[in-house]
């Protein structure tokens, strides 16, 4: 890899990392949009997988204090069951129509929430939490974005920014490793891709650090607008990137 094109990856890494340190999530939004221009659409998406379980061990780690397995583990349990089935169903789905419906769904909420008071917060049961388990993990498997879903729904619940974290984090994390072990079992994971990862990890690790840097300084109404901010920036990319195709 040339350094300009090296630099480009190392600059999405960082910024990656900083954007998951902060938020909990979205780090594969901002680094496909680099390097899907300079690496393979394979290579983004087993790089994405293996930092994920980065970015989320280590927000799991920072907010262990505030972790409760009990409130996480259904929609972890959810997204498990949801993951292989959204991946089964595109094989008879259009990718393209589903992408930019989810998207305008998308969107549409997020503007709504940013133009709207907080939310009351609801209060979600054990069997409720894995039926929203299986449609994060559908929408993973679908579409990419495997977190979506589960994040929207501890916002409902009214909750402060760590224990929302605390949560969709470890759901996120569990998400990553069943991509990351079908990744394994189908041979995607080769050595010039791990030694990419091996790479990036610096930049990657440093943006983290200074993301969750920036979070402890936050109250939970910034941080409940960033989400929303973030989830109207994903809304939009898959959108757009169906009108794309589609002018092509």
């Amino acid at each position: 890899m040339e350094v300009p094109v090296f630099a480009l990856f190392a600059l999405a890494a960082l910024a990656g990392g900083f954007v998951s340190g902060f938020s909990g999530f979205a780090m594969g939004l901002v680094v496909s949009g680099v390097w899907l221009h300079i690496i393979t659409p394979m290579q983004t998406a087993t790089l994405i997988a293996g930092y994920g379980l980065l970015t989320q061990g280590y927000g799991i780690f920072k907010l262990r204090h505030v972790l409760d397995l009990r409130k996480a583990w259904p929609l972890s349990l959810g997204t498990v069951i949801g993951i292989p089935i959204g991946v089964s169903i595109l094989a008879y789905l259009n990718p393209g129509y589903l992408r930019f419906g989810v998207g305008v769904l998308l969107v549409l909420y997020a503007i709504y929430g940013l133009t709207k008071p907080v939310f009351a917060p609801v209060k979600i049961g054990v069997g409720a939490d894995i039926a929203i388990g299986v449609s994060n993990g559908l929408l993973g498997g679908l579409t990419g974005l495997g977190g979506v879903i589960s994040t929207i729904s501890c916002q409902w619940r009214g909750w402060p920014k760590d224990m929302q974290r605390a949560v969709f984090q470890p759901v996120l994390f569990v998400a990553f490793v069943v991509i990351s072990s079908s990744q394994a079992v189908a041979g995607t994971i080769t050595k010039e891709t791990l030694t990419l990862y091996a790479l990036g990890v610096p930049f990657m690790v440093a943006g983290l650090w200074s993301g969750f840097k920036l979070f402890g300084k936050i109250n939970d109404e910034t941080f409940r607008n960033t989400v929303l901010a973030l989830l109207l920036l994903a809304g939009l990319s898959l959108v757009a990137s169906v009108v794309q195709l589609a002018l092509r």
